[in-house]
């Protein structure tokens, strides 16, 4: 071989894979923007196409080729199952780990206020690594912005936080962490949203517990009436309460009861107090922070349990993210061969419409349809089942206090959308070659492989 033949060979060569590499880029940077584009963009690109199939010469043409191609869709059921199941259980795994990361995140988000402050030593993360000393919540209670009752009394509640071990209510030789929170008697105004269910409420100075209903739910023994052991000491239950967020997972007792119990003395390990309004933060957190005797940090509630449940929501939705990807790279393999076959045993129509003189975009666009159609037929049928199946489904997992933190699944709108957009992201991408081989096939070869 003549070696300017060679060097025409490795041109073409270079330039095809030139032409693939780029092909793969803009494919990559339209998915990204497609998984990222807000409702509106989907439907004016939706708008926009319909027009186009509508009042466009071009447009006419593809949907007349779509439809005779959905019409042999009874005939390739099998193979089109496959598109439509796979991006189903995509969208249907994605959902759910994304459903446990909201809802998680929602149950902690609710927990907390703009009108309500807590207060733990400077450098504290979270309740379990503070202590505050006797004084310094004297010094808290009194400090400009909290809120008092009808009797003059600040409303603020100085509480300790203790795990211990209870079994489960699922397997009672399985013990898991229950977080057990002192509170004082403000505690109830503080967080009105707290509602007894059952029993009444626990009395200053007695080892008496109400429970959280979450907790109820996960660990044996916590009917009221029954007795349990913590700390040492027989402790009875007398009421459980709702509350709706992460306190519903919690026990519990008077603040120096428990801090007895435990052998924490005097001290607790934070105080939550009620604002005069969400504005007198600021200067709340001014008078702690200009006092010589304290050394505290404050925040609102709102804040401080958005941040417990910064790391494990993170976490959560990267593993949903990588294990959707992974699922995803199989659904589109599993497109890219379904829709080969399909434009494989549809060449001699192909082509046929081709000689007759159809252009290769009503082709390629046809066949995009198609598959587009299929893989948000997958799409709405993963988050439906997701959705009856995990929405609202109650689970728990270790927060940021090492007890367990009950909550429920959230498959909000939002995700649900974001599950379409994957499925139709797989669906472009294992059309788009299918497609272009297609329209590119030479109608005489067409006709020779039929």
């Amino acid at each position: 071989m003549h070696w300017l033949d060679v060097e025409e060979i490795v041109m073409r060569t270079f330039k095809r894979f030139l032409v693939n590499a780029g092909l793969v880029i803009a494919l990559v940077v339209a998915v990204g923007l497609w998984v990222r584009m807000p409702w509106i963009g989907a439907v004016a690109i939706a708008v926009a196409l319909v027009f186009w199939l509508v009042l466009a010469r071009s447009g006419r043409r593809t949907l007349s080729v779509t439809q005779v191609g959905l019409s042999t869709l009874g005939q390739r059921l099998g193979a089109s199952s496959v598109i439509v199941i796979g991006i189903a259980g995509v969208v249907g795994v994605l959902v759910a780990l994304l459903a446990m990361a909201e809802g998680f995140q929602s149950t902690l988000q609710r927990t907390g206020s703009d009108d309500t402050a807590i207060v733990l030593r400077g450098g504290s993360q979270a309740e379990l690594n503070s202590v505050l000393g006797r004084n310094d919540v004297d010094i808290i209670s009194q400090a400009a912005g909290v809120a008092r009752d009808a009797s003059g009394k600040p409303i603020a509640s100085p509480e300790v936080v203790v795990v211990a071990n209870l079994p489960k209510k699922s397997d009672a030789s399985i013990e898991a962490n229950v977080q057990i929170r002192g509170v004082g008697e403000q505690a109830w105004a503080l967080r009105p949203n707290v509602t007894l269910i059952d029993g009444r409420r626990f009395k200053p100075g007695l080892r008496e517990l109400v429970v959280g209903q979450g907790a109820q739910r996960q660990f044996a023994g916590l009917t009221v009436g029954h007795q349990l052991r913590l700390g040492g000491q027989e402790w009875t239950v007398v009421g459980t309460f709702v509350s709706h967020d992460s306190h519903d997972s919690e026990l519990w007792g008077d603040v120096k009861t428990v801090a007895s119990a435990y052998r924490r003395g005097s001290s607790v390990q934070s105080v939550t107090a009620k604002l005069t309004s969400p504005a007198a933060f600021d200067t709340f957190k001014a008078a702690l922070t200009s006092d010589p005797r304290l050394k505290v940090d404050a925040s609102t509630t709102r804040t401080y349990f958005a941040k417990q449940s910064e790391n494990l929501t993170k976490t959560l939705r990267i593993v949903g993210l990588v294990v959707g990807i992974i699922m995803a790279i199989g659904a589109v393999f599993g497109a890219l061969n379904t829709m080969f076959a399909a434009v494989a045993t549809r060449a001699r129509e192909i082509a046929t419409l081709r000689a007759i003189g159809f252009r290769s975009v009503p082709v390629v666009v046809s066949v995009m349809l198609e598959t587009l159609l299929l893989a948000a037929l997958g799409g709405l049928l993963g988050g439906l089942v997701t959705w009856l199946i995990f929405n609202g489904y109650t689970a728990s997992t270790l927060g940021a206090n090492f007890s367990q933190v009950v909550f429920q699944f959230r498959v909000s709108p939002g995700l649900l959308w974001n599950g379409l957009k994957w499925a139709l992201a797989i669906g472009f991408i294992g059309g788009l070659f299918p497609a272009v081989r297609a329209a590119r096939l030479p109608v005489t070869t067409a006709l020779r492989e039929s």
